[in-house]
């Protein structure tokens, strides 16, 4: 009865973020109509898709790298070729599905079956996708606050909101019981654990720190990218915090293929930077696009992987 009401409680999450992606979309074609999407779309050429598929690659082997150190660091073996065919079928099924985690938790549910040990599989993929949004927030923080955005009068705000979450989370970790058979102190000390040795052990910090990095690089390319392609002219310092603020909108897991709060967020920045929030819906609906192309070869890897698995009839 137990295990049949957490079932229960997470398909209506689920269906509770699908939901909510759905609203978002509905709300944005409501109020702007088709034109804004198709207009990007319309836009997209050659140049456009080859420095996607470019930067994609660059992209996806960081998080392959990130990964793969992780996964070290908790006694996970995971050679960075398997890791980067697993990220790049991941990005795929995260581009083409609802919710944008699925193809996440494929690789850690995968990858812990094939080393035997599924719970720590998940929790590799889980610390290393923890990892890169603690960089993605630094980043933009340093960011926000360097250059004029919507929201940086809110930033110190912010700031202190983040820090007290932080104060507040180490204390929990020296006030929970570290000793005893309670769930409570075994997941602590297994997190624990987890972060000294997965992220920052010493033959994994530097890594994970520069593969996180150079994501969010590749990322603020990509979108880069896709804002000119969609007939963007503004600097830079302007399109860069703009940028930001609409990736950190794609980690809330309620969208449809990746779409949804990313162009909720960049029709409110854009039109609050003065520009126009048409403009801002055009450049997420185009780089969405360039995601999903520069994600193709993950249907490859799907294909070929499910070819080993089923043998030719004789």
């Amino acid at each position: 009865m137990v295990a049949a009401g957490a079932r229960g409680r997470r398909s209506l999450w689920g269906w509770v973020r699908l939901l909510g992606g759905v609203a978002v979309l509905a709300g944005l074609l409501g109020w702007f109509g088709t034109g804004p999407f198709l207009a990007g779309l319309r836009l997209i050429d050659a140049p456009a898709l080859a420095a996607a598929l470019g930067i994609g690659v660059l992209t996806t082997v960081c998080c392959a790298w990130r990964w793969s150190l992780v996964a070290a660091g908790l006694g996970v073996r995971l050679p960075l070729g398997e890791a980067v065919a697993h990220c790049y079928r991941a990005v795929f099924l995260n581009a083409t599905l609802p919710g944008g985690v699925l193809g996440d938790v494929h690789r850690a549910v995968r990858h812990g079956r094939d080393v035997g040990d599924v719970g720590r599989g998940i929790r590799a993929v889980v610390w290393e996708r923890t990892a890169g949004q603690v960089v993605l927030v630094a980043v933009a923080v340093v960011v926000l606050a360097a250059f004029p955005s919507p929201v940086r009068p809110h930033l110190p705000a912010a700031i202190a909101g983040l820090a007290a979450v932080v104060l507040v989370a180490g204390l929990a970790a020296r006030l929970l019981p570290r000793s005893g058979a309670s769930r409570w102190a075994r997941g602590l000390r297994t997190a624990v654990a987890d972060v000294r040795s997965g992220l920052l052990g010493r033959r994994t910090w530097l890594g994970v720190l520069v593969a996180s990095t150079l994501a969010v690089v590749g990322h603020l390319a990509t979108f880069v990218v896709a804002a000119r392609t969609a007939g963007s002219t503004a600097p830079l310092s302007l399109l860069v915090p703009l940028t930001l603020l609409a990736l950190l909108a794609m980690g809330v897991p309620a969208n449809v293929a990746g779409f949804g709060p990313r162009e909720g967020v960049a029709a409110w920045g854009f039109a609050a930077a003065g520009l126009t929030a048409a403009e801002g819906v055009a450049t997420a609906t185009v780089y969405g696009a360039l995601v999903l192309v520069a994600s193709l070869p993950g249907a490859a890897v799907l294909v070929a992987a499910r070819r080993v698995r089923v043998p030719a009839p004789a």
